[in-house]
């Protein structure tokens, strides 16, 4: 059995009203290091350990943005990284699109998180999602299937 653990800023109901983060990247990487380092201290296998960092969780479109840009920064602890990008908000904002017209956006940054180090995607469109992953780990790893 495994845990993920998820950056969060605020409260479920109230974590949109006015997030604010000095530098969200270094401040959603320092939490989730010290909370994989407390799974770690009580006796879960650091293998076990999945980061996400909550796009969208407590955090303006900006933010999901400096996130994704950087997600080579916090994938760099190792700890298998899981983006849930599907049919968010901020690709909403970003492409003037309802909800159910995200399919591309999405796909595009699973594609995206893939590239800079993420190991598990949370998404609504599995098979286009899973085609495109296909696509850029066979780019990635230099293979046929």
């Amino acid at each position: 059995m495994g845990v993920c653990l998820m950056h969060m800023q605020g409260e479920p109901r109230s974590m949109q009203v006015d997030p604010r983060y000095h530098d969200v990247v270094s401040e959603v990487n320092a939490f989730l290091c010290r909370e994989r380092a407390q799974c770690i201290a009580a006796g879960i296998a650091s293998e076990s350990i999945a980061l996400d960092p909550g796009l969208g969780f407590g955090k303006r479109y900006e933010h999901s943005l400096a996130l994704l840009k950087h997600l080579d920064h916090l994938a760099a602890s190792g700890a298998p990284l899981l983006v849930g990008v599907s049919r968010k908000s901020f690709i909403g904002h970003a492409l003037g699109r309802g909800v159910e017209e995200r399919l591309y956006g999405g796909v595009g940054l699973a594609a995206w998180a893939v590239s800079r180090g993420a190991r598990v995607l949370r998404t609504h469109d599995v098979a286009p999602t899973h085609d495109a992953i296909r696509m850029v780990s066979a780019v990635l790893e230099g293979r046929s299937n």
